[in-house]
């Protein structure tokens, strides 16, 4: 059954109230009207609007103010919020984005037109909820349905949590920005990971943290867990400092409050494999199984995986993988931001801006950095040439 959606219509206008009303009440939503351009966060809190509706088309102070004041309250900065102004104001830029309009309609609306917009509005806004705000990627309930629908399906999947190993000693050292860009780099990786060697329809959420969720099919997770080992080994160690990379660990206070030396981070990935309909039921089960395979992985040292394939009426197994790079194409191996940085050819303000955009755009860092105008083709292409040499000499 299709959710009824609940719209609050702030508007003075005696015509367009009665025109809205009879349109949206025909087409089986909740419609609440204000006339008061300036109304109680309560009394809208307690509606509980899906969308909020402003006829701002006289551009008054109060409108816009409204709009200000709602976007800035926690009980309703969720909202999405549309406004109706006329062509006049709006080519006077009285539709100020940073009152916290999310999108407008030109005065008198199409009520069809705004059926439309407050549809787009509603998914957008469930959409935002539930991702991560920090790496975009599903969390929360879309999760918890993916693995539901996953749990109920005759198909064989493995699903999958991905941890970060002494992550909160990097962030208590670093700071949490730095730690932000570990997070933020670790998504883009998995996501490289589940498109590159796992299939169209696979899974990447983001729990919370340094936590995510990888759902993928039995044929499939070896490669992808070998290879986004293989790139947050080779990646990770330049989020410390040289000195830091050069020693190994860093010396911080542990979970247990006490000063000791700490490894750099590592990555664990705890599976567990569901191949028919007799195993696994619940969401539960599912999840005691991962953390029992979590547990026993985080006793043992560097980044790994491990799928606990128990089938029942059958004798339990667990198979571990603890993948290492080659030690020699590891240690020689210099991402190009770090090149670039270190013949002075960009800043480091550069390389994070530009780092961000990478991650977020899923493009490569050479085009991000071209498109900033950062470096030109030539300084790039000898950056890299120089990286190939590099990777080159160590193996052979």
């Amino acid at each position: 059954m299709k959710k009824v959606h609940k719209v609050l219509i702030i508007t003075d206008d005696s015509e367009l109230k009665e025109t809205l009303e009879f349109c949206f009440g025909g087409w089986g939503y909740e419609v609440f009207f204000e006339s008061s351009p300036v109304m109680s966060i309560s009394r809208v809190a307690n509606i509980s609007p899906d969308v909020i509706v402003v006829d701002a088309k006289s551009a008054t102070d109060d409108r816009l103010s409204m709009c200000d004041i709602l976007k800035r309250d926690y009980a309703t900065s969720r909202v999405p919020l549309i406004t109706i102004i006329s062509k006049k104001h709006l080519r006077n830029k009285l539709l100020n984005l940073n009152r916290g309009v999310d999108d407008y309609l030109i005065n008198p609306p199409d009520p069809l037109e705004l059926r439309i917009r407050i549809e787009m509005a509603v998914r957008r806004s469930q959409h935002s909820f539930y991702a991560n705000p920090l790496t975009g990627l599903p969390g929360g309930m879309v999760i918890e349905d993916t693995l539901k629908a996953h749990l109920e399906g005759k198909e064989p999947f493995v699903a999958g949590q991905v941890d970060i190993d002494n992550f909160k000693s990097f962030n208590d050292r670093y700071g949490y920005l730095q730690g932000d860009r570990v997070i933020m780099q670790t998504a883009y990786m998995l996501n490289t990971a589940v498109k590159k060697w796992g299939n169209k329809d696979d899974f990447l959420g983001h729990i919370g943290g340094d936590d995510f969720v990888i759902i993928t099919t039995p044929e499939k997770y070896n490669e992808m867990c070998r290879n986004f080992i293989c790139m947050f080994d080779t990646i990770i160690p330049f989020h410390y400092s040289k000195e830091d990379r050069k020693k190994g660990y860093i010396v911080a206070k542990d979970r247990t409050n006490k000063t000791r030396k700490i490894s750099m981070m590592s990555v664990t990935v705890a599976l567990v494999m569901k191949n028919g309909p007799e195993e696994i039921n619940s969401i539960i089960e599912l999840n005691e199984r991962t953390a029992e395979v979590k547990e026993y992985l985080k006793k043992i040292p560097g980044s790994k995986y491990m799928a606990d394939r128990r089938v029942i009426k059958k004798n339990d197994y667990l198979q571990v993988q603890v993948f290492k790079n080659d030690d020699a194409l590891k240690k020689s191996y210099s991402p190009l931001g770090q090149i670039l940085l270190g013949e002075d050819l960009i800043t480091r303000e550069q390389l994070d801006k530009a780092l961000k955009m990478q991650w977020k755009r899923g493009e490569l860092l050479g085009q991000v950095l071209k498109d900033l105008e950062y470096v030109t083709d030539e300084k790039l292409s000898s950056a890299l040439k120089k990286q190939e040499e590099t990777l080159e000499k160590a193996a052979s």
